[in-house]
């Protein structure tokens, strides 16, 4: 199995150079797609659901940090690796608050490249590991109302965890899009909505009810280990902050 990656350059040479830097590396990665704004990349991320970006951080019309920002909110399990040259750095630590996987130097160095993309094939290894032995009950017979009954089941079973739809359908024999398309039939809402507001809810709650908890030790507890995402999601969700909240049930 090859996992998949969407390239943004807006330099053509360097992304040349990047795509076959990746896709002759032998770590199992394949680019799918590219493109030399952010605009054009964030509407490949949509139509091709890749597992990585690999993002410079200035490019024209949207620049790295806000595509950064746009993948995080509506496609939050995608992977990330910045490349960036010196005079950036501080843009790429800003977008560390966005949990980005690797920030690579330009010109990007053969073998660190090839070290960050083996650093998430053992993390893909290890989720389909433990996917395997939930999905490995045969789903050939199963109509697609229980498919996505047992998608949903597992989303509850695991929503504090990094969730990845490309490894759910990977282990269950379907494509990302039939087992999104089956749940949108089912639930009305798409798995990755449904596990926002899961999370939400189970967030509402233990603000409402555990006030000895920090609201990092909340955003951690369903799925947000990033202080500063969780509360922005939390926000949109819901209209105020988890201390606006917080202080809204106590008063």
């Amino acid at each position: 199995m090859k996992y998949s990656v969407v390239v943004a350059e807006d330099e053509v040479l360097l992304l040349e150079n990047l795509i076959q830097k990746i896709n002759e590396s032998e770590a199992g990665f394949e680019v799918i797609g590219s493109a030399q704004t952010g605009i054009q990349v964030y509407d490949l991320i949509a139509e091709l659901n890749p597992d990585v970006l690999i993002t410079d951080i200035r490019m024209p019309v949207m620049d790295g940090l806000t595509l950064i920002k746009k993948v995080r909110e509506f496609h939050p399990h995608i992977d990330i690796i910045i490349i960036s040259g010196f005079s950036e750095f501080e843009y790429a630590k800003t977008a560390i608050k966005y949990q980005v996987s690797e920030y690579l130097l330009k010109p990007v160095d053969t073998q660190e490249l090839y070290q960050a993309l083996m650093k998430l094939k053992h993390k893909y290894m290890m989720e389909e590991n433990s996917l395997q032995d939930i999905f490995k009950q045969e789903l050939s017979t199963k109509s697609p109302a229980e498919i996505a009954d047992v998608l949903k089941e597992y989303i509850i079973q695991h929503f504090n965890e990094e969730i990845s739809l490309n490894q759910i359908a990977h282990n269950m024999n379907y494509s990302c899009s039939y087992l999104t398309k089956i749940f949108c039939q089912q639930f009305e809402c798409t798995p990755s909505k449904y596990l926002i507001s899961l999370r939400m809810q189970k967030a509402q709650q233990l603000l409402t009810h555990h006030g000895e908890l920090s609201i990092r030790q909340i955003g951690e507890a369903v799925g947000y280990p990033e202080q500063g995402y969780f509360s922005r999601i939390f926000k949109k969700q819901t209209g105020l902050s988890p201390l606006e909240y917080r202080e809204g049930r106590e008063s």
